[in-house]
């Protein structure tokens, strides 16, 4: 595709995070917070050996998605292969199933992952990056985007990775500003981010320490980024989107206990459309339960004694005490 439409200017993105959003998560996601743009699948991981095979393909994006025109333009498709990895099948499978978007991983920082040769370490090894990407290219008309990092160990090869990842047809790339050796540590370096955006003729997508409304309105003025896309702050605050397109519309000023009435408000609604989807999908309680406490690491720091909070939701032995605390959180 010769023009990137995939996302309007200033779209907000729900981030790609492996055992998270899965078809479930991502449905519940979408009809109970519909001011995100676009969702992800957590990464498929590309097998080097074994048979690929189509039903393997729509049931990580997820079968009513799939069937669902409305939902289909809201979700984008992400692989994490390697140079000796079956790209190739993997991609021709999406190319026949008419997948709107195909977007690659160059951004897990997993040792294992990188001991493969995937992830984070191709922005190492540009022959083998160049081989992958023009794999996917060629048998691939949908729309092609990446998600990246500043580095691998450092950022010695950053300006070298962006021109060969656009020379080689992608359209748009959504950089995460810490090399691969940071994790998640300290604070993203959005300059990076900025820089980028100076240095490509695509839709550069900024992400790293994006937490709060006047975070998103920020780096969109330092950087001139195109969008934004939310990880942890995601998973923090579902609702963020809401929230900052409510700040738009405010003319950029939120009160202070706002914050917190939201959490108040959505923590319920979030819960419960999960609940509704992941029983839809079959789970067991024990299933949920475990699920449910995983995301528990940051929604209730907004509350003065959150760690008290976090720690009784962890303690839970069952899903209806879990439920239980929940709706004597509200008052």
């Amino acid at each position: 595709m010769n023009n990137f439409d995939v996302f309007p200017k200033k779209s907000l993105l729900f981030a790609p995070m492996e055992g998270i959003t899965d078809e479930p998560y991502r449905i519940a996601l979408m009809k109970t917070f519909p001011e995100w743009d676009q969702f992800f699948t957590d990464f498929l991981r590309v097998p080097t050996v074994g048979k690929i095979t189509e039903k393997m393909i729509i049931e990580h994006y997820g079968e009513r998605i799939l069937k669902r025109e409305e939902w289909r333009k809201k979700n984008s498709f992400q692989i994490l292969t390697t140079e000796r990895a079956q790209t190739k099948a993997v991609v021709e499978i999406l190319e026949s199933l008419k997948m709107d978007h195909l977007d690659l991983n160059l951004g897990c920082p997993s040792k294992k992952v990188n001991s493969h040769h995937g992830g984070a370490y191709l922005l190492s090894n540009h022959t083998a990056l160049k081989f992958v990407l023009k794999t996917i290219r060629e048998n691939f008309t949908g729309h092609f985007t990446v998600k990246m990092r500043i580095g691998y160990r450092d950022d010695v090869n950053f300006s070298d990775s962006l021109k060969l990842i656009q020379d080689e047809g992608v359209e748009a790339i959504t950089l995460h500003a810490r090399t691969r050796d940071q994790l998640y540590k300290g604070v993203a370096d959005w300059s990076y981010i900025k820089r980028a955006v100076e240095e490509v003729k695509i839709p550069l997508i900024g992400n790293g320490d994006i937490w709060i409304a006047e975070d998103i309105e920020k780096i969109f003025k330092e950087t001139k980024c195109h969008s934004v896309m939310f990880g942890r702050s995601a998973m923090k605050t579902p609702w963020l989107a809401k929230i900052y397109k409510e700040y738009v519309n405010e003319g950029g000023h939120i009160d202070d206990t706002y914050w917190l009435y939201q959490r108040k408000h959505h923590l319920e609604i979030y819960f419960e459309a999960l609940l509704a989807e992941y029983r839809e999908v079959g789970w067991q309680d024990n299933l949920i339960l475990k699920r449910f406490k995983s995301f528990s690491r940051n929604l209730y720091d907004d509350y003065d004694d959150f760690e008290t909070i976090r720690g009784s939701f962890l303690r839970s032995e069952s899903l209806a005490e879990y439920l239980d605390r929940l709706y004597a959180l509200k008052g």
